[in-house]
């Protein structure tokens, strides 16, 4: 038999002027809910991340065009559609390959239930970019990594654009 953790399952009544006070009462009932609650609200799909989002890269990459590695930086502004496809600004700076200033793109992504899930980028013709992102904070914020290719050790935070 496992014992129970608190006191959420005892009721005590005490007899004040009169009137009877209950404690404990509809305690379990709540917790059992609140537990529901937050099930329901971690369920993820495509539509959880739907909307626009601030996002900060870093990392290394092969040069672009160059078989060099390089340290780079950047923010993107990517809009995420609710079924599945996004677009997205990005500035990038490499070490060695400079600047880049409001690069458009666009791609694919799929969310699964745990609120894991991959996006699919191509910057430029015969060049694709995947990343593994796990959704965090009901939506708000999105993290990832870079997975293919193998050279660009990427991350990303993103961030819901007007949610505080």
């Amino acid at each position: 038999m496992k014992p129970m953790i608190g006191v959420a399952a005892v009721t005590a009544s005490l007899l004040v002027g009169g009137a009877t006070l209950s404690v404990g009462a509809g305690q379990v009932s709540d917790v059992t809910q609140q537990s529901a609650s937050h099930q329901k609200m971690t369920t993820c799909s495509n539509r959880t991340i739907k909307g626009a989002y601030g996002i900060q890269m870093q990392g290394t990459r092969r040069v672009p065009g160059g078989t060099e590695l390089e340290q780079m930086i950047g923010v993107v502004t990517r809009t995420f559609d609710g079924a599945g496809n996004f677009t997205q600004i990005d500035n990038a700076k490499g070490s060695l390959s400079g600047i880049v200033f409001d690069r458009p793109g666009s791609g694919t992504y799929v969310v699964n239930p745990d609120c894991t899930g991959r996006t699919l980028f191509q910057p430029a013709p015969g060049v694709s970019i995947e990343e593994r992102m796990v959704i965090v904070d009901y939506g708000h914020e999105v993290r990832s990594i870079t997975v293919s290719p193998e050279q660009a050790m990427i991350s990303t935070v993103g961030k819901r654009v007007g949610w505080r």
